[in-house]
């Protein structure tokens, strides 16, 4: 036996030293393995409903996709081209697990961006966290990504308490209304909102008139509209998909009711809202915090342009144009990254990010800091293409841990 052992150790020694090598490796550099990244290509990853019953904004990961396919145009990213992976999930977290286990196990993506709600993203957060992988502007303005702060997790959205906040007291400051109510999603969506803006009605001495809670497959509002309109409120805050955006101004306004409507920023694509209320959308106040789709702006007819190229059945209006905005910060990162790119180095690169300028608003990170800023402005959709601008960037000044734990106890 002593012989054969003498001949096989060597043998041995050999094997393992080859595996040492290259088993972390890829091809003949000997360069560690990054998932998602080769010598050409990154691979990103998003998700967002394509079918069901928030399907419009599936306009926002084909908006991303057309970015993408840009960047790869002009170039790519250090000789990189971005290889951009989108999944239906139907807006159903069950098949956000699914959709999002897939893209990290057979596609192996480097990094997300996007992933379109509150209860889609929550169903993959810890998930995303435990594998660390980067997730950049999740399209949710929930407390979760960055209160507290995730070190994979970079937020671009703004604060949903915020911009209830800021609804409220314009509807007050300005419009010198205090009958006051909100529709809203029974979700942390809708209930993010429902607790901000009754913390700034208190602050303003006054109470909601009504809060009118719906569910996702709502479609009848006729008792929604009626509980509206018999609390007299002269202005209500609609925090809804799109579908039941849409439903609720129709049912209303069958009922001869007209309130001063203000929307939440996910209802803000103003043409898409403007089609499918057959108009009915001219008068809504929206908030928003980027460029207007429509802009004379040179980088947004650039996107404009690339959309009509690459999703030429995707209509150009804000959720489309906002799924560049989303991709802006992420790109960023990868240029600021460099060529030897890992997710360490990635992270750290999105972290040094100061006072980014893209088609959104400014945005900062830090050590501990992921909630990218806390402005935005309110709009008011004159025509199905045009909005007046009615306030600049305002910053809320909400107490965000104290609205989280009034949040927690409903």
């Amino acid at each position: 036996m002593k012989p054969y052992l003498t001949q096989l150790t060597p043998l041995f020694l050999i094997t393992f030293f080859l595996f040492a090598c290259v088993g972390d490796g890829e091809g003949d550099d000997n360069t560690v393995y990054v998932p998602g990244v080769t010598d050409s290509t990154i691979v990103i990853g998003s998700w967002g409903p394509l079918t069901g019953p928030a399907a419009l904004w599936g306009s926002v990961p084909k908006g991303m996709d057309a970015f993408f396919k840009k960047v790869n145009e002009e170039g790519g990213v250090h000789g990189r081209k971005i290889k951009f992976i989108y999944k239906d999930d139907a807006y159903d977290p069950s098949r956000t697990v699914g959709a999002v286990r897939e893209m990290v196990q057979r596609d192996e993506v480097f990094a997300f961006v996007g992933g379109i709600g509150t209860a889609p993203g929550m169903a993959v957060k810890q998930f995303i966290i435990d594998e660390g992988i980067p997730w950049i502007s999740p399209c949710s303005g929930a407390t979760h990504w960055a209160h507290p702060p995730q070190n994979n997790i970079f937020n671009v959205f703004p604060l949903y308490f915020d911009e209830a906040e800021i609804q409220l007291n314009y509807a007050i400051n300005e419009l010198k209304k205090t009958k006051i109510a909100i529709i809203y999603q029974n979700d942390d969506f809708g209930k993010s909102a429902l607790v901000s803006a009754e913390a700034a009605a208190k602050k303003q001495g006054i109470e909601l008139v009504a809060t009118v809670s719906t569910e996702v497959m709502d479609s009848d509002l006729t008792s929604h509209a009626a509980r509206l309109q018999e609390s007299g409120a002269e202005v209500v805050l609609m925090w809804t998909l799109p579908r039941q955006a849409a439903i609720i101004r129709g049912t209303t306004a069958v009922a001869g009711y007209s309130p001063a409507w203000m929307a939440s920023s996910v209802l803000s694509d103003m043409t898409l809202m403007h089609d499918i209320t057959k108009g009915a959308w001219e008068g809504v106040i929206f908030g928003y915090y980027g460029m207007l789709p429509n802009e004379d702006n040179e980088t947004l007819k650039g996107y404009k342009a690339a959309l009509e190229t690459y999703q030429p059945d995707v209509r150009w209006g804000a959720f489309s144009a906002s799924g560049f905005m989303y991709a802006e910060p992420l790109l960023e990162g990868l240029r600021k990254a460099g060529r030897d790119l890992s997710r360490d180095s990635f992270i750290a690169a999105m972290e040094s990010i100061k006072d980014f300028q893209g088609t959104g608003p400014t945005i900062s990170y830090g050590a501990g800091q992921r909630q990218g800023h806390r402005s935005l402005f309110l709009a008011k959709c004159t025509s199905a293409s045009e909005a007046e601008v009615l306030t600049e960037f305002m910053t809320a000044t909400s107490d965000v841990q104290g609205l989280i734990n009034d949040l927690a106890s409903r």
